[in-house]
């Protein structure tokens, strides 16, 4: 009878893992892009997907809720979450940051009739599989060469203008 019992605890396990495995929310390359869903709206509109993309803009709250709009590359779509779960979200992506990439998943609506007949996402569950960051802005040589001389230029041109207003006209001896 133990082993019948340990037997069943094992396939049970087993089956559960399985199940987490196969979870959209935790497995990225199944995620649909933003264009496939926007070419085949119709196939995918009410259905549960899983799509993959950066966190872009701002996050804009709307009483207990907020808007995330990502970005996958090709295309970006909004997120409608639950504020706390917008609150999780550090970066968005913009000049200055790349924003944290999210794998959402969630209802996907074809003309939500809820927000204005536009295709959006009704976030389930979300996790940040990559933390955004601080970009670094890196000038080239090239082109802090080229603005030291057209500032050096521009000095030249101006003290030499200068001169010539401050010079007087000679007068000549004829008197």
């Amino acid at each position: 009878m133990e082993k019948k019992t340990n037997l069943i605890h094992c396939a049970l396990v087993v089956v559960l893992s399985l199940c987490l495995v196969s979870s959209p929310v935790l497995a990225e390359d199944n995620s649909v892009s933003v264009n496939e869903l926007i070419e085949n709206s119709a196939d995918y509109n009410g259905k549960s997907i899983a799509i993959t993309g950066e966190a872009i803009g701002e996050c804009l709250e709307r009483g207990n809720n907020a808007w995330v709009n990502i970005s996958d590359g090709s295309n970006a779509i909004g997120i409608w979450m639950t504020k706390e779960e917008a609150e999780g979200i550090t970066y968005y992506g913009d000049y200055k940051y790349t924003g944290d990439t999210l794998v959402i998943t969630g209802v996907f609506y074809e003309a939500c009739k809820e927000h204005g007949g536009e295709p959006d996402i009704h976030c389930s569950a979300f996790k940040i599989s990559k933390a955004g960051e601080m970009k670094s802005e890196k000038i080239p040589a090239a082109k802090i060469l080229l603005a030291a001389g057209f500032t050096s230029l521009a000095l030249i041109l101006y003290m030499t203008y200068r001169q010539l207003l401050n010079k007087k006209p000679e007068r000549s001896n004829a008197d």
